[in-house]
């Protein structure tokens, strides 16, 4: 059976655009157009994937992708027609998994469910590991030795990213692109202050830093030298 879709978006244009398209794809699509409904509909139907828009009546996108991160790991599409840094930012670092800005083009929408969908499929049970560092995907949980390690949406990706290619030197340019999925250019310190918040709880009872900094290039997850 094909993977199921909520759709929560308050434009009806947008959702007849959508459930007619995803629908000839083979998904089954159910759809919202205000953030409360579309959680009881998260709720009863278990979605494979949410497409949901940030702007809504009532509860906005964010405050539902808050809800859903915190109950479950289920992929979130991001709509939105703010293309601000900070809103980005704000919805990816909200649970997003990714982010598209109105007007879209439908097929480039298409391929980027395809890939949270594939995405999700492969990473489901595993369990990462470097050193005495370990990272459960099926619950995004962390830990070093036997301490438990509390991460956010983005803090999260970030380490999956490094534990996925451990010492591999990652540039800055991929880390965006792999993370984020978009070119901040001059905002670039945007990584910067992600590394130091993973620093920070990595680091905590003092055990030796991992994630290493490529001066000029990027950064790496090595032992300390």
């Amino acid at each position: 059976m094909k993977e199921r879709i909520l759709i929560i978006e308050d434009d009806e244009g947008i959702v007849r655009i959508l459930k007619r398209a995803l629908t000839y794809e083979g998904y089954q699509v159910d759809s919202s157009i205000d953030g409360e409904e579309g959680l009881k509909q998260a709720h009863a139907h278990q979605p494979d994937l949410v497409i949901l828009d940030l702007m809504l009546p009532g509860m906005d996108g964010l405050d539902v992708c808050h809800r859903l991160r915190n109950e479950t790991n289920v992929p979130i599409l991001m709509l939105t027609a703010r293309d601000a840094l900070l809103d980005r930012v704000k919805g990816l670092d909200a649970g997003a998994d990714d982010y598209m800005v109105k007007p879209f083009e439908l097929e480039e929408l298409l391929a980027r469910v395809r890939a949270l969908l594939r995405r999700t499929q492969a990473d489901r049970g595993a369990v990462l590991a470097f050193q005495d560092l370990t990272l459960d995907t099926s619950t995004r949980q962390a830990s070093r030795g036997n301490r438990t390690i509390s991460l956010t949406a983005k803090e999260y990706d970030l380490l999956e990213l490094f534990m996925r290619h451990p010492r591999q030197v990652l540039t800055r340019e991929m880390i965006f692109d792999r993370v984020w999925g978009y070119d901040f250019g001059g905002e670039s310190n945007v990584l910067d202050v992600y590394i130091r918040y993973l620093r920070q709880k990595l680091e905590i009872k003092g055990e030796p830093r991992l994630i290493q900094t490529i001066r000029g290039v990027g950064y790496v997850l090595r032992e300390t030298p």
